[in-house]
Order: structure tokens, then sequence, then C-alpha cells
């Protein structure tokens, strides 16, 4: 979605974030009746639905959805969709993201993340930063993606999450994707952080595995931070905790 478009649509949709809090009141009433949208910064070990929970008690609106899952383990930006708005998630979830990036080399991941059980890969020639980085550009453009086992994604009709923690064997489908740009790579072996444009349905941890086996040493997203949805930024988000003493307060007064 061009950004004109995501303008427009703001513009229709009441807007909450850092700038707009203390418009609590407007906002609340919008998200009950017109619809409105919500920029959230998710903490770790919360999940996208975990966020949207807490949201749909604390402002008592039974329509609440996200425009793109994060990880448990990741953090970053929700754009949260509320009420009528929630007509507008199809656009929403269409848009490319940004993030940032760490990738830990020299070990594999059964789920691509830290969060999975670790084997540290012995033996193996440390690639150089030249190697890295050179690597890093055969997965710009519009590449084939495997998804990770560990994923959202349903496979013949059962989520792939679900499938691998029964310990069912399958082979999840391929998929195609574009990657927009990885620049701002910094390596501090055994670490390489960089910034990641793509489209939706882009996962991050699959280049991170499939780096580690391009330089024959394994790899896995060690922290991963969503910056950018559409036309919006983290920098502008609240966190749940936020809205929560927003409320509280406004109940109190």
């Amino acid at each position: 979605m061009d950004p004109w478009t995501v303008n427009q649509m703001v513009n229709d949709r009441l807007l909450l974030d850092r700038s707009s809090l203390n418009t609590l009141d407007m906002w609340l009433e919008a998200a009950r009746t017109d619809g409105a949208i919500a920029l959230i910064d998710k903490e770790e070990d919360w999940t996208s639905f975990d966020c949207v929970a807490k949201l749909r008690g604390l402002t008592r609106v039974k329509r609440v959805g996200h425009a793109g899952t994060l990880d448990p383990l990741a953090t970053g930006l929700l754009v949260i969709c509320f009420g009528k708005a929630t007509k507008d998630l199809a656009h929403l979830q269409d848009d490319d993201k940004e993030y940032e990036v760490e990738i830990m080399l020299g070990a594999t991941s059964t789920t691509d993340d830290r969060g999975g059980e670790i084997e540290v890969m012995h033996d193996v020639a440390v690639p150089t930063i030249d190697e890295i980085t050179k690597a890093l550009t055969l997965f710009t453009g519009v590449i084939d993606q495997i998804p990770p086992a560990f994923s959202a994604i349903k496979h013949d009709g059962k989520r792939q999450y679900e499938l691998a923690r029964q310990g069912k064997e399958f082979t999840p489908k391929l998929r195609q994707v574009t990657v927009h740009s990885i620049d701002k790579i910094t390596v501090t072996w055994p670490v390489v952080s960089c910034t990641i444009k793509c489209s939706k349905g882009t996962y991050i941890r699959s280049i991170a595995r499939d780096l580690g086996q391009q330089l024959g040493c394994g790899g896995y997203v060690s922290a991963l931070r969503r910056t950018v949805s559409g036309g919006f930024g983290v920098d502008k988000a609240l966190r749940v905790s936020d809205v929560q003493i927003a409320l509280s307060e406004k109940v109190a007064v």
C-alpha cells in the first residue's frame, strides 16, 4: 500500500500512538463506533494474539485484529485494528515490512530462532565479512523460501507448529517472497546484524537458517524487531501497558 493510501485511511480511522494518547477518550469512542487503529510495540514473550486479547479486554471492543503476526521472541510494531477498522486488515497485511535483525552463526536451532533446541556446529570455518555480505545478497529480490517448521502457516489444514510439536513429519511448502534490501550489515563473529526490508509473508528466520546453510556454519535468529509496517513506524508505537495505564487514569478521574 502506498503512503497516500495509508494517510487517507488514517484520516478515516483515528490513530492511537504516542502523539495522540491524550485524546484517548475520542479514540476509544471511535474504536467502538466508526473503527480505529492503534500502533503497538509488542514486547518479547507476548504473542501477537496476547496483545489483541489484552486490548480487546481493556477497550471492550469485540472485533480486534492485527495486520501481521510477530513471533513471541520478536518485538516491535503491530498495527492493530478495532471495530469497523478490521475491514482494513487485508490491505494493511499486504504492506511491506522492515526489521532489525541479529543472526547467530555457528549453530542451528530447531525453530530457527533462539527459542528452539540449539546445536553448536563444531570445527567449521569462520566466514569472512566479505563472504557473509556476499551470501546475504543471495537472499534479495524475488526468492523462493521454505518457511520454518515451527510457524503459524497451515499445512493440510493444520498449523505447522502444531504438527512440529507433535513430532509429525511434513515438508513445508515452498513460497515466493520479495526481499527489497538487506543493508546496515555489521559482523562481530558470531553475530551478524542487519536491516531487512521485505514483502508480507517473508520469514526472517528462514533467511537466517538459509544464510547459515549457505556459509556452511549454521545460523538462526537471535533477535528480531519490526520497525516499519507500510507507512507506520515503531518509534510512535505504544506498549500495551501504556494503554492500560492511560485507561486506568481515565477511570480514576
